[in-house]
């Protein structure tokens, strides 16, 4: 019994993750929306002939007919309104803040929800006023017509007002930071409430056994994600173990190794033989673009481009970057040693790299730290956050940021020219990193464990 639950719960959980994925997309919404205005007009034509008729003559066709056209004419304009905000919002998020905003703007519930029940009500009274015409809902039975009428313009006035209410903050700098915090941080917790993605770590401990097969990626592009829950399931039917090469966010040419196989047992009885290649790529899912699902180290990057460009000298806002600093460490915080977690093993014939402290500071600090090197307000911010990440409970998350703050201090000291700013900087940094840089030693403490950063 045991495994068939395990094994409904991945089924499950993709399930859930493939739902998630499609109520993201607008054109989903508006359509299952409009799918309810056309049941609910079904729902109204049953129901209006089981009325008595001293009850059903209280409303006339016409005050119908007049709310349906209302409906008809109002949404139409409301909806081309909110389209034409939403196309500027998109537009001035992109060049104002960073390109990769769009997309999570794109994704906004409350504007795609605003949209989808503006298009549903009009489509509603589109098809009230055809079902009229064909004298389907005839002027004596008109009243369920009326009552539903009724209440769809209820529904379209309360999503007409959180519309207006949501315009307040709608694509303004701070939302934009507060969205992309949000996303990355609950994606976040996500994959270090499941370490791993739920497969075992791939550390530099784990040895690959010898006659491993190397499975390459079918085409050029990002890693969006793998379905390592089905993918796990068809290991395990056909008796292979799979090391996982590549973490979502990472860019692959055609042909890069994206995992190795290794058939490590006969298959199940009853299964048929498949191709291990074939099985693993169709499990990953390969775009142009990265996206924010599985991939955390995307939301902090997006905050980093976002904190850069607020730091070109065109727009000048060292206050940006200083709010920035602030959310990504708090992201950070949150950090746990996925290959030191206490959770079960969900999927064991996987095997998937842990992220890498040194390179979420990077992604979140890297493009600030360089470009706000000669403003003090954001070094000596830098430096207390990543103070604050040095006495982080992992050891390694708290080595990640002692090296990254010996590293930008150099930077800024480097481009800062007045004395003064230098002794404020200092007075921000760890005595341990200032320990550590004035140290006489020949070797460089600064330097161990500090490899070269992975670019994705």
């Amino acid at each position: 019994m045991g495994p068939l639950i395990s094994k409904f719960g991945a089924w499950q959980r993709l399930v859930w993750r493939l739902g998630k994925e499609l109520l993201a997309q607008l054109w989903v919404r508006v359509l299952f929306v409009g799918a309810m205005a056309v049941v609910a007009l079904g729902v109204a034509s049953l129901l209006g002939p089981t009325l008595p008729d001293e009850v059903s003559g209280y409303v006339s066709g016409k005050a119908a007919d007049r709310l349906l056209s209302i409906i008809a004419g109002a949404m139409l304009a409301v909806t081309t309104f909110s389209l034409t905000v939403m196309v500027t919002v998109y537009r001035n998020s992109s060049s104002q803040f960073t390109p990769r905003v769009h997309r999570l703007i794109m994704q906004d519930p409350t504007t795609q929800n605003t949209l989808a029940s503006f298009i549903g009500a009009y489509v509603y009274a589109l098809v009230g006023i055809i079902l009229r015409e064909l004298q389907i809902f005839s002027d004596d039975r008109a009243l369920v017509l009326f009552v539903m009428t009724v209440l769809v313009l209820i529904y379209v006035v309360w999503s007409l007002v959180r519309w207006v209410l949501h315009l307040q903050t709608f694509g303004s700098l701070m939302d934009t930071t507060r969205q992309i915090e949000k996303i990355t941080r609950a994606q976040f917790k996500e994959r270090l409430k499941t370490p791993c993605l739920g497969a075992n770590p791939w550390t530099d401990e784990t040895e690959l056994p010898e006659d491993c097969e190397s499975i390459r990626a079918p085409e050029t592009g990002y890693v969006q994600h793998f379905y390592h829950e089905s993918l796990d399931d068809k290991a395990r039917e056909q008796g292979f173990d799979l090391y996982m090469a590549v973490n979502p966010g990472k860019f692959v040419m055609e042909g890069d190794v994206i995992a190795y196989g290794h058939r490590a047992r006969d298959r199940e009885e009853g299964c048929e033989d498949g191709d291990m290649t074939e099985i693993v790529q169709a499990h990953f899912k390969f775009g142009d673009v990265r996206t924010y699902n599985q991939d955390p180290r995307f939301g902090l990057m997006v905050l980093g481009e976002v904190a850069s460009k607020a730091l070109s000298p065109g727009i000048n806002d060292p206050g940006t970057a200083i709010d920035v600093i602030t959310r990504s460490a708090r992201i950070l915080s949150d950090y746990q040693d996925e290959t030191k977690s206490d959770a079960e093993v969900e999927y064991p014939r996987l095997w998937v790299r842990p992220l890498s402290p040194n390179d979420l500071i990077e992604d979140a600090f890297g493009a600030l730290a360089r470009d706000g090197a000669g403003v003090i307000e954001v070094q000596q911010r830098l430096q207390s956050a990543l103070g604050r990440l040095i006495e982080h409970p992992s050891p390694d998350m708290g080595r990640a940021a002692f090296v990254a703050a010996g590293l930008e201090f150099r930077r800024a000291r480097a481009a800062l020219t007045f004395e003064p700013d230098v002794d404020r900087l200092r007075r921000s940094t760890a005595y341990s990193v200032l320990d550590a840089l004035d140290s006489e030693d020949a070797d460089d403490p600064l330097q161990d464990d500090h490899g070269v950063q992975d670019a994705d």
